[in-house]
């Protein structure tokens, strides 16, 4: 077993990125193994060997962190589906398969909270439906061996900050990782506050990391990054889907097919970032000094790979990267065949 990895404050403080891999949904849900709609993460307790399969995946892409997949497996989403029953297997399951990959590996294990899809700032009744949402899974979490907390994809600081508390409170002192997401208003939250006032709002409660994840594309995301990395004291952190949105769609919600219809979520495919756009998003992060760094819903492996080599990484995947050196017709390899390579390229 690998010696234990250095803690991700101790990481921080010495000025290191961390190099983080989500998009469990999305990939499950290509795979067929994660109904889109419900998104829910069943695939945990009905395949929990795939679950850990795409955990060593990640990490043999570059990723430093085990992200143990309890995004939407909370009380509120198992009820809609009427499987309530698996609440805690899953959860304990998912952290469990991620501890034992970490240990593996030498990576750190972080638990997962996320938005409720129930929080109403005005109706008190569910807060107490959230603190009990994001209470039993911190717990689970701690129980199972986190390292640290990410609480994520919160469009309100009111219940970003309800998630903060439950963690500075149940996690037993583990560090908290807190992302926000800003949908077609760069400026405001769902709840009114600033993109900055919000970021400090969690600084002052405490997040160890605060920033931005989900919704937004690598280069819609990065300029709400730019603006307030500078004006705030804890690391900031930066994971975009990897779909190319713009400034009249700026995120995967907003995008349309070839028929104008919404694209989000199975439409998608056609917006997919090239790997040359997700190298130049993380050249980017590595250029602010970005030190937490991944990539959201739409991820995979290979934007893992290409996004750690981008910081400077050399992951295992990387004895596979692409080398067109070897390539039979537009390779310069001198062990290639003598090829009359140029009339094979006119005929491709």
């Amino acid at each position: 077993m690998p010696p234990k990895p250095k803690g991700l404050l101790e990481r921080l403080k010495a000025g290191e990125t961390v190099v983080v891999a989500e998009g469990y949904l999305f990939e499950f849900e290509r795979r067929g193994y994660l109904k889109a709609g419900a998104f829910v993460p069943e695939v945990v307790v009905e395949h929990p060997e795939l679950v850990k399969g795409l955990y060593r995946e990640f990490v043999h892409a570059g990723s430093d962190v085990v992200l143990a997949f309890t995004y939407y497996g909370h009380r509120e989403k198992l009820r809609v589906i009427g499987r309530e029953a698996d609440l805690e297997p899953m959860n304990r399951t998912a952290l469990r398969l991620a501890r034992e990959v970490a240990d593996e590996t030498g990576t750190l294990m972080a638990g997962n909270i996320c938005n409720t899809t129930v929080f109403d700032p005005n109706v008190p009744s569910t807060h107490e439906e959230c603190i009990t949402i994001f209470k039993e899974q911190i717990e689970w979490a701690v129980e199972e061996g986190a390292d640290f907390i990410v609480a994520e994809t919160y469009g309100m600081v009111a219940e970003a900050k309800l998630a903060l508390e439950c963690i500075n409170k149940y996690s037993k002192g583990l560090p908290a990782v807190v992302c926000m997401t800003f949908h077609k208003d760069a400026d405001r939250s769902v709840d009114g506050l600033s993109l900055l006032d919000s970021m400090r709002a969690l600084e002052e409660a405490g997040a160890a990391v605060v920033g931005l994840n989900c919704g937004r594309g690598p280069f819609t995301m990065l300029p709400l990054v730019e603006r307030i990395k500078d004006k705030i004291k804890v690391p900031v952190a930066a994971l975009p889907v990897p779909f190319r949105c713009d400034e009249l769609r700026p995120t995967m919600q907003s995008l349309v097919n070839h028929k104008g219809e919404r694209a989000f979520p199975t439409d998608l495919d056609a917006f997919l970032c090239s790997r040359s756009m997700i190298a130049e998003f993380g050249q980017r992060c590595r250029q602010l000094g970005l030190q937490y760094v991944g990539l959201c819903c739409g991820n995979a492996s290979h934007f893992t790979r290409t996004l750690a080599e981008s910081l400077g990484r050399t992951p295992p995947a990387s004895k596979y990267s692409p080398d067109m050196s070897q390539h039979f017709a537009y390779g310069t390899d001198k062990k290639l065949h003598s090829l009359n390579t140029e009339k094979v390229v006119k005929l491709l």
